[in-house]
């Protein structure tokens, strides 16, 4: 049966999906013919996960190397699975109750609403698998894991094999806790105050907005007075005078109330007098008015606003550390809601503490701190915006605020001037909680931490050492500056989904960790006990996924043949949030590294270089792309971009190319299947034609670039080399060099042509598997009987034994004289289908046989009449670069010579603009050291684009002087 005109994309796709998974052809182990194992984890996408671009180009990614691996005899698992994604999927269910009308989380309770999210799991968690599958994916299904498989409740749909991940997390808590790894401490953290739970700084978006600054006077106590001297570069005084305050900026006066001092660099002299004085917090009850002292330290930058910033420990993370430092004490102003405090002692009785502390006659810890309320009364209660409006108006009224002059017009239109409060209208950045989309609130609260400082040691030395590589390299030195300045992690949040903290409590407060209720209760002796509400930090859990996807802490079969694994694929975003974590509780918990090559990229963006948004519009759908393009044009393209290090941008121009390139395949496919050039058994041919051994050498010489290309990591150089050679080798010149042969060839060079044909186009098809598997695949099972199908085939291991020197001379001079007709034909605008005449003179014997045994296709290809051979060349000749010959087109009465001079002179002299002006930008250091990366980078391949033309058209003009 004669092949489709087509590749149906969207009918093949599902099928052949269903056939491998019939097959277990994913399997672990599927095709293996080896003792080397290889294993990939995938980065498991939240459970609530729709596929984007990043999971596509991500997968693909991962997909290339696997398949690559599989099909040379490697035991290979690409193990799959989803992170429960604790406050996104509490999220997504509190929705659902929400528009279905049901109770809300609170009215359920804990028991019950979780139920509703095991049963919300089971409906849509399995979305983003069965994308990936539409994806080509090859994970072993089977496998597919899941971070809370284990936890009560848990149905065990959709993760049906999944180790009890829940059992391993555990273990690990309380061993970690056992061994002084984990603690309970009162620490700053990223509060969300809509989920009201603390959150990671992933999951915190900066974003600028409109903002205030305002500035206030914060008098000095006891009527104190100093002289104020500003100067300038030169040490010229600008300004003097005598103050009995120092002036603050600050975009958050609600937090003044919390304040605990004053900083000024150590070295700015205009505040030298009134170190370690004490000022007035301008707002609050007069006859409570606190007193804090004016301090040094390093943080406070002297050029910016007043150079003196208002020190709220407990409410900033800058602030936190110079309280640290100092020894401030860290009032909490605001509740989990984000509104200010009303529990407590009275306001009177606070202030009066805090005084005695600011006047050194009294010393707090930081729990009897936290436990303070220096919110007044009448804001106690007040949303913190609320607050902040009555803070401002309050000092204000007080004649507190700095003024400035303000010029305007009066009621005859008179110029006047005016005092007004100095409030600067800037743009500010601002944290935003990337779910909740509410401004985030640095705050003071109790949590779970791992001491990171004590493990983190290993995980430096197993990068310094060369145990694991990180590429692209720069993502090493992020690596080390993230883990040589490691912070205490965060890992409690206050959530209902997730792995329940496993600690008690009695009703002293003594805590008891134990892996079950039973253990913590013998541990307590019988006490009554409470178990912590919250739940771990997502992170937490998935930093053990290397070994809790293959059953640890069991002694399993697939511990010992899989791990450690071989490459993360992941994006650099999350190097220290989820890499840098999965190095340190592998080496922790098992004492191993969890893989030997860490690979990163960075964000796909468009094809502007732009980060994809949907406020922007320029979002692209893979599943869309699928349906348009199918799976395969997308794979290739996400394959080509994947430079290391590179800027990856996506565009719907590219990917239509690379649809274009399947279809090329196909037509090949087609071809050689019409003239029976079908049905390899895989063995290299023999072959006398010299075309056919020029074709073989071509495919080896291939296939040992992609070899090489992808045991670098250089996804893009194998996908640029088989798009050369299918495109370019096999369907441009092969197709067209081998037609005389099979029309018009004897029996025996025919039947030679159509075997060597159809190793070829199953050579295409097997070495473009990994990228493109659904075409390859079903050109596999179209082209002829095959043993296996195409996802267990052997990986050739041929190489350059097969290249004959003799043959690929030959035809290389052929293609090189062809190719330069062309493009000489092409630069000078000869009408394309002109045939046009060729001069030749001094051929050497090589160049002449060459010529001679393929002139007809020379003719034919280069659209060429006769060739001459000359002594001299005729005037208005254009040479020709060709080795062993000096060929020539006479085109002195086929083109307008002084018009194309005219033409390119115009272009080259715009072209010099563009060029010019790049090459400034680049020069300028400034832009170097401050536009974004991708900036950068888009502007280096500008350039080099620009310049290659640059090139070609001052070529053309140098043939055009010789005419």
């Amino acid at each position: 049966m004669a092949m489709e005109k087509t590749f149906n994309a969207s009918e093949a796709e599902p099928r052949l999906t269903a056939m491998w998974e019939e097959a277990g052809a994913f399997r672990a182990g599927a095709n293996r013919s080896r003792d080397e194992s290889f294993t990939i984890m995938i980065p498991p996408p939240n459970v609530t996960g729709a596929l984007h671009v990043g999971h596509a180009f991500n997968n693909t990614l991962q997909d290339i190397l696997i398949r690559w691996h599989r099909m040379r005899g490697f035991d290979t698992l690409w193990q799959p699975g989803q992170d429960h994604a604790g406050i996104a999927t509490q999220m997504q269910v509190e929705k659902m109750l929400a528009s279905t009308g049901q109770p809300s989380r609170g009215e359920l309770g804990r028991q019950k609403f979780l139920e509703k999210v095991w049963e919300w799991k089971g409906q849509y968690g399995g979305t983003i698998v069965d994308q990936l599958k539409r994806l080509g994916c090859s994970c072993d299904w089977n496998r597919n894991a899941f971070t809370m498989a284990g936890a009560e409740g848990d149905p065990r749909i959709g993760h049906e094999n999944s180790p009890n991940f829940h059992d391993a997390v555990i273990k690990v808590f309380v061993e970690m806790y056992e061994q002084g790894l984990i603690y309970r401490g009162k620490r700053l953290v990223n509060w969300d105050p809509h989920f009201e739970t603390a959150i990671s700084d992933l999951e915190v978006e900066n974003l600028e907005v409109a903002g205030h600054m305002w500035h206030f006077k914060y008098p000095l106590a006891n009527g104190a007075t100093y002289t104020y001297v500003e100067k300038d570069e030169e040490g010229n005084v600008t300004l003097s005078e005598e103050r009995d305050y120092i002036s603050i900026a600050t975009t958050r006066p609600e937090t003044m109330l919390g304040d605990g001092a004053v900083a000024v660099h150590p070295d700015d002299a205009r505040y030298a007098p009134i170190i370690g004085q004490l000022c007035e917090i301008p707002v609050g009850p007069k006859e409570h008015r606190r007193l804090i002292p004016i301090i040094t330290d390093e943080y406070p930058d002297m050029a910016f606003g007043s150079g003196a910033v208002k020190i709220t420990g407990a409410h900033d993370f800058n602030d936190y550390e110079v309280a640290k430092r100092a020894g401030i004490p860290l009032y909490r102003l605001m509740d989990t809601k984000g509104a200010m405090r009303s529990d407590g002692a009275s306001y009177d009785e606070a202030a009066t503490v805090a005084m005695s502390v600011s006047k050194g006659l009294q010393t707090l810890t930081i729990s009897e701190a936290d436990a303070l309320n220096l919110v007044p009364e009448e804001l106690r209660g007040l949303d913190r915006f609320a607050a902040r409006k009555a803070v401002v108006e309050q000092i204000t009224a007080e004649g507190l605020a700095v003024m400035v002059s303000e010029a305007f017009e009066d009621e005859d239109g008179e110029p006047q001037t005016r005092l007004v409060p100095y409030v600067e209208n800037k743009p500010i950045m601002q944290p935003f909680g990337d779910r909740s989309k509410v401004v985030i609130e640095p705050m003071l609260t109790d949590q779970w931490f791992v001491d990171a400082e004590k493990v983190v040691g290993p995980a430096l030395d197993a990068v310094r050492d060369g145990e694991i590589k990180i590429m692209p390299e720069s993502g090493e030195k992020t690596y080390y500056h993230w883990l040589e300045n490691i912070e205490p992690w965060c890992i409690s949040r206050q959530l209902w989904w997730g792995h329940q903290i496993p600690v008690w409590y009695d009703d002293e407060g003594t805590h008891y960790c134990a892996t079950t209720e039973a253990e913590a209760l013998e541990k307590a002796g019988g006490k009554t006990l409470t178990r912590d509400p919250d739940v771990l930090d997502t992170w937490f859990s998935s930093g053990l996924w290397p070994i809790g996807t293959l059953g640890w802490p069991e002694d399993t079969d697939e511990m010992k043949r899989y791990f450690p694994t071989d490459v993360l694929v992941t994006g650099a975003d999350i190097l220290f949030f989820w890499v840098a974590r999965m190095i340190m509780m592998q080496k922790a918990v098992v004492n191993e590294i969890p893989f030997h090559t860490v690979y990163l990229h960075q964000l796909v963006r468009d094809e502007k270089g732009k980060k994809m948004s949907k406020t922007t519009g320029n979002v692209i759908d893979p599943l869309e792309i699928v349906d348009e393009f199918g799976a395969d044009a997308l794979r290739f393209t996400n394959a080509q971009m994947a430079a290391l290090g590179g800027v990856l941008k996506l565009s719907k121009q590219k990917i239509t190319g690379y649809r274009n390139f399947t279809t090329k395949l196909w037509n090949a496919a087609r071809f050689a299947e019409m003239n029976e050039a079908v049905g390899s058994d895989g063995a290299v041919p023999e072959a006398s034609a010299t075309v056919n051994k020029w074709i073989i050498g071509e495919t080896a010489k291939v296939r040992e670039t992609v070899d090489a290309a992808l045991e670098a990591y250089r996804f893009n150089d194998a996908a640029n080399a088989l798009y050369a050679f299918v495109w370019g080798k096999v369907c441009d010149w092969y197709v067209e060099f081998s037609k005389p042969l099979l029309l018009d060839g004897d029996a025996v060079t025919k039947a030679e042509t159509q075997a060597v044909m159809a190793w070829v186009i199953d050579q295409c098809v097997v070495l473009l598997h990994p990228i493109m598997p659904f075409i390859t695949e079903e050109l596999w099972g179209t082209l002829g009987e095959r043993q296996k199908i195409l996802a267990h085939t052997d990986w050739p291991t041929y190489g350059s034994e097969l290249v004959d020197g003799a043959a690929d001379a030959e035809m290389n001079w052929v293609i090189g004289l062809i190719e330069e007709i062309r493009s000489v034909r092409a630069q000078m605008h000869v009408p394309a289908g002109l045939k046009v005449p060729v001069v030749v003179r001094n051929m050497s014997e090589e160049a002449k046989a060459a010529y001679d045994g393929n002139e007809a296709l020379i003719k034919k290809l280069a659209r060429m009449d006769e060739l001459h051979v000359v002594a001299e060349f005729p005037k208005g000749t254009a040479a020709l670069s060709v080795t062993g010959a000096e060929f020539g087109l006479p085109l002195a009465d086929i083109i307008d010579v002084d018009e194309e001079k005219a033409r390119l002179e115009k272009s080259l002299g715009k072209l010099a603009k563009e060029i010019g002006g790049m090459r400034g930008r680049l020069g300028n250091p400034k832009f170097v050291a401050s536009a974004p990366d991708e900036v950068v980078e888009e502007t280096r391949a500008n350039l080099a684009e620009r310049e290659e033309e640059e090139g070609l058209m001052k070529a053309a003009l140098k043939r055009l002087a010789e005419i």
